[in-house]
């Protein structure tokens, strides 16, 4: 997991996505891979997959860090002033 954190850090988030689908796929109930997943989607800036797999480390471990990271991405969400959209 600590050369997946090294990836994510450096911008790799495209080979840690692969590592860890395929870690997942052997170790379906790893909340901690769910996490790092979504922290590489998040860096990615893709905000739905992010949400999912915070989600899913959340549900393997209700003490997961995710809930901050999934409770801190809904916040900047929610933040977005929603009448600026079309200017």
């Amino acid at each position: 997991m600590e050369k997946i954190k090294q990836l994510i850090a450096a911008g790799q988030t495209d080979e840690a996505i692969r590592q860890l689908d395929a870690y997942i796929a052997t170790h379906a109930t790893a909340d901690n891979a769910f996490y790092l997943r979504g922290n590489a989607y998040r860096k990615q800036g893709n905000m739905r997959q992010a949400l999912n797999n915070y989600l899913a480390a959340m549900e393997l471990n209700p003490d997961s860090p995710a809930r901050i990271a999934h409770d801190q991405l809904i916040a900047i969400l929610d933040f977005y002033n929603k009448d600026m959209y079309n200017q």
